[in-house]
């Protein structure tokens, strides 16, 4: 069952994967979004004051480019080895009070739910037909716990539709 989720609290906790122009500046000064590798220097040293969200979050560019000139191994070894162990460094050092959000541009139009096994994947270049299996790389296969971030109020909006502009997970492990 796909779960949704309909308010801003997203923002200030766990870890997102965000593709919405409009939501993204509701919650950060595009000025303040930080990129891939200003966030890799910050892992294990990460600031008391966050830039986004009322200084509850920090908001990350360039995990796209990174995957995209990367191998299909070589980007799920990148997931996995690299940029999960920033997901859980940020998440050891602020104990689930803030939000680590991804800006994916192309997200949209990249990420895609199989419908049977509801597994999340991430069309890569390199990575066949089904692409990178976002939900187990990142999430460690939590993907149940996994809530699409919707920019309306109306509880019947399409979660496949328009509206869907994120996916949110609140505690990866």
């Amino acid at each position: 069952m796909v779960r949704t989720r309909f308010n801003h609290g997203w923002s200030r906790r766990g870890f997102t994967l965000l593709w919405d122009a409009e939501t993204l500046a509701e919650i950060v000064d595009l000025a303040e979004v930080v990129s891939i590798r200003q966030m890799f220097a910050m892992v294990d040293r990460w600031p008391d004051d966050l830039p986004a969200a009322g200084g509850d979050a920090v908001v990350v560019a360039g995990v796209e480019g990174c995957l995209d000139v990367l191998s299909g191994p070589d980007a799920e070894r990148w997931l996995v080895e690299d940029l999960r162990r920033a997901i859980m460094s940020f998440q050891e050092n602020y104990e689930g009070g803030a939000g680590l959000i991804f800006w994916l541009p192309s997200g949209r139009s990249r990420i895609s739910m199989r419908g049977a096994s509801e597994e999340y994947h991430y069309k890569h270049r390199n990575s066949g037909e089904n692409g990178l299996h976002i939900g187990r790389l990142l999430w460690s296969g939590a993907e149940n716990e996994i809530e699409r971030i919707m920019n309306t109020d109306d509880h019947a909006a399409d979660y496949d539709g328009k509206h869907w502009v994120g996916l949110y997970h609140p505690r990866i492990s």
